[in-house]
């Protein structure tokens, strides 16, 4: 016996993802080129590091809207879950890049800080000024469905680390032209890549627990068992898995083992209907899609698989 909900549809909320990232996309996009151009110009590369990760968050956001868009496509026979999963490998394909050029950026930096070349501080300025400017709008755009899944997460992370970037990347320019100081330039580009790794090793973490099919953040296990034990009837809990098809999408199956009388007397369909309630509303994660085998006592002995 088994429960499940068949409700997977969330077509308007990816639209709405997709036409954001859109968005996001062509902003950072332009601002990219702005910042290759000012790198050239300045011979900065603080500009060079922060127009890199761009390049970077500008392909992860290619990925995410090609997410987003597989994410309106309806399950079929053969992909019961339709491509809810897409959102997941691209957000780890995102993780990915991004740490390649957070350690491209800190070796660099270590490297021109040893040995700095010259630097136009006031046009590396302006070029400071637009890209932070570009990253506020798609900042806003993004803020609304930053929680909405792990790909629009990575995309508003993308971002506001493209935010920090140009905030230091001004904040170097300054320095360079009031002090001279043209280390600075190497200073911000180390900062740029502390702040590019850690976030990014936690994105590529919470992604690799999802493939890996880990039980959802936030789901005791141990408490479920607990829980499906101490029901009326119940003997005894086995093949009990939890994982994530998607953030928002928890998946919960057990095999269930009740006296022989409840497979006779009805009560098997009571305790069904008592597992699916205890699992969707008594923990901190909500399992609405859950599947549960109830098997008398006597089946025990005949199981293949343990």
């Amino acid at each position: 016996m088994s429960g499940h909900d068949h409700g997977h549809g969330h077509g308007g909320d990816a639209a709405a993802q997709r036409g954001k990232l859109i968005a996001v996309l062509c902003i950072t996009a332009v601002v990219m080129v702005a910042e290759i151009v000012g790198s050239l110009l300045t011979g900065s590369l603080a500009l060079l590091a922060d127009a890199g990760h761009m390049f970077t968050d500008a392909a992860g956001l290619l990925i995410a809207l090609i997410a987003a868009s597989l994410a309106l496509k309806p399950a079929t026979a053969k992909r019961t879950w339709g491509y809810q999963r897409a959102e997941i490998v691209a957000a780890a394909g995102q993780a990915a890049l991004l740490l390649g050029v957070g350690g491209f950026v800190i070796i660099e930096g270590v490297r021109r800080l040893i040995e700095p070349p010259e630097i136009g501080g006031s046009a590396m300025l302006w070029f400071g000024i637009i890209g932070l400017a570009g990253n506020a709008v798609a900042l806003i755009i993004l803020a609304s469905g930053r929680h909405h899944n792990f790909n629009m997460k990575a995309a508003f992370l993308e971002v506001l680390n493209d935010a920090l970037g140009s905030a230091a990347v001004i904040a170097a320019a300054i320095i360079i032209s009031l002090t001279g100081w043209v280390q600075a330039d190497a200073v911000v580009s180390l900062l740029i890549g502390a702040l590019i790794i850690p976030r990014t090793l936690r994105l590529l973490r919470d992604t690799v627990n999802v493939l890996m099919e880990n039980a959802p953040q936030g789901l005791d296990m141990a408490k479920v068992r607990e829980h499906i034990l101490a029901l009326p009837h119940v003997i005894d809990v086995h093949d009990l898995h939890a994982s994530l098809v998607a953030s928002g999408t928890p998946i919960l199956s057990a095999h269930v083992t009740v006296q022989d009388g409840c497979m006779r007397d009805g009560h098997a369909a009571t305790i069904l209907a008592d597992l699916q309630r205890c699992v969707a509303e008594h923990f901190d994660v909500s399992v609405e899609h859950s599947t549960f085998q109830i098997e008398p006592a006597a089946h025990r002995d005949q199981e293949s698989m343990h």
